[in-house]
């Protein structure tokens, strides 16, 4: 059996992450790699959504025929589901964090840093991971993503190659996450 430096058997740590960045810098990637390495879970925000909180309203608004094609067409109205996803939250603003350390030990997307405040006053996760590619693509528009680098606390570089990810997230865990 393996232990963490705390004494811990390493089979019963089970972590919740929170992965944020901005649009198409790696939050995904990073994810699968946290749940091949450390056998979690997870399933990202717009894909939970999609079936959850998007499809029932956006499904007669553009006829999307399933949840996939909504899904999948989520990049063209990114403020949309912002503010949707926002809506669906209401005043209970870790709703959507709660829902998804229900079923997952990663929550992959979150774009609302009044979200984040609530779900870090309410200790809902244990750790955040910011995704940074900012060397090839902008910065995300705050009308669909609050939230900041600062909010993490951690950062992984996503500048190189696939390999580079890797090493960088398998460090990340060896060093800081269990």
């Amino acid at each position: 059996m393996n232990w963490n430096s705390g004494g811990v058997p390493l089979d019963l740590i089970r972590p919740k992450l929170l992965v944020i960045g901005y649009g198409r810098h790696g939050k995904d990637t990073v994810s699968d790699i946290l749940c091949k390495e450390m056998d979690l879970n997870y399933q990202s925000s717009s894909e939970f959504c999609a079936g959850h909180v998007m499809f029932p309203t956006l499904s007669k608004k553009y006829g999307y025929k399933t949840v996939e094609e909504c899904y999948n067409d989520r990049h063209n109205h990114r403020q949309e589901w912002y503010e949707m996803i926002s809506s669906y939250c209401g005043s209970d603003l870790a709703r959507l964090g709660r829902e998804i350390f229900e079923k997952f030990d990663i929550y992959c997307g979150l774009r609302n840093k009044r979200e984040w405040s609530s779900m870090k006053n309410e200790n809902v996760y244990d750790y955040a991971i910011w995704v940074d590619r900012s060397d090839y693509l902008p910065p995300e528009d705050e009308t669909s993503n609050s939230m900041k680098p600062w909010m993490a606390d951690f950062w992984i570089d996503n500048n190189g190659t696939l390999a580079d990810l890797e090493f960088n997230v398998r460090t990340l865990i060896k060093n800081r996450l269990v």
